[in-house]
């Protein structure tokens, strides 16, 4: 099922179990000092809806950095792993050759090994570590003849501990999410910023039910949001590894 399609169920559904809700309460609820409750319920649900408001939006903020930042921390992985490539080309035939080896290796191991189970939010066991420091340590043995050598062995050795230091943030970001503690807070927020509009009166009942569904629906989207952009590799985010492809390319 599509993101999009996933999306509209959430908002429908809340949107129709709010105007249910809203209709029944309306409809065999008391009457007499509703439209009263209007000042005091509206005046908590201010407060309450405020401080929700000011929370998913704190976590949609830091989400979408979550997922900028991964994307960056993946690009700066794969453009690192190719420049320290060919850096190496420049020490001998031998040592370039290796490491261009190692090099595809392990941007491959990634594409195909890694990239699923960061998509579907499992853990997994990889050789991406022992193959990047398979290409340190032939980078750290190379001979260098001459200072043009010593300063591509330099370049070459900079560029893999970005290459390092880059997949510990690709890493990182794959392990992060929203934790049970602001899932509960987000969800209970919700629930109480939507059934305070149900202690409001008006004259008309359509129009007090339309208003309780828009708000639910908004509030579902909201939470939707959060759902899909917590895992920055899957759901509505989906970093994709192109960034790996395109070195694979490069490489040969």
């Amino acid at each position: 099922m599509s993101v999009y399609l996933t999306g509209l169920l959430w908002v429908g559904g809340a949107a129709v179990v709010a105007a249910i809700l809203a209709y029944l309460i309306r409809k065999y609820g008391e009457i007499e000092g509703r439209s009263a409750n209007n000042e005091a319920a509206g005046q908590v649900f201010t407060i309450v809806g405020g401080l929700h408001a000011v929370l998913v939006a704190f976590v949609l903020i830091a989400l979408f950095d979550a997922v900028t930042q991964a994307s960056d921390a993946s690009y700066r992985e794969a453009d690192g792993l190719v420049a320290a490539t060919w850096a190496s080309d420049a020490l001998s035939k031998e040592t370039g050759e290796e490491v261009r080896e190692l090099s595809r290796a392990y941007a491959t191991t990634v594409m195909n090994d890694e990239w699923p189970s960061m998509t579907a939010g499992t853990d997994f066991e990889s050789t991406g570590w022992s193959q990047l420091d398979r290409m340190r340590q032939v980078v750290a043995q190379a001979p260098a003849t001459d200072e043009w050598q010593v300063d591509r062995k330099t370049e070459a050795a900079n560029q893999l501990w970005q290459v390092y230091q880059a997949r510990q943030e690709r890493l990182d970001a794959a392990g992060g999410g929203v934790s049970s503690v602001v899932w509960f807070v987000l969800v209970a927020g919700s629930v109480l910023a939507i059934c305070l509009p149900l202690l409001f009166g008006g004259p008309l009942m359509r129009t007090h039910v339309l208003i309780v569904a828009t708000l639910a629906a908004t509030i579902a989207l909201l939470l939707y949001a959060t759902y899909q952009l917590q895992n920055p590799f899957g759901g509505g985010a989906e970093v994709s590894p192109a960034a790996f492809e395109a070195a694979v390319a490069r490489f040969g």
